[in-house]
């Protein structure tokens, strides 16, 4: 995600960022491998994950963990940052 993406976003942009991208990847795969990145990575980062369509079953999932997150629709993909509050 270019800056400008991530500024139209509520997500910090004085922390350090991860790309993962999933638009080739059929479900379940998207969903588990953001969780497991995510599971991976220091809470100060903010994950981006590119997908051919909105998450909508990784909203719960984040929620429980307690992550923030935004998706913005672009006319080739769906990117959605996460991050910890």
């Amino acid at each position: 995600m270019e800056p400008s993406m991530l500024d139209r976003t509520d997500a910090p942009t004085d922390r350090p960022t991860d790309h993962l991208d999933v638009r080739s990847l059929g479900p379940p795969e998207p969903l588990q491998r953001t969780l497991e990145r995510l599971a991976e990575l220091p809470d100060e980062t903010v994950l981006l994950q590119r997908n051919d369509r909105v998450p909508r079953f990784l909203f719960p999932k984040l929620d429980d963990r307690g992550y923030a997150y935004e998706t913005l629709e672009r006319d080739d993909d769906v990117v959605t940052a996460i991050w910890k509050p």
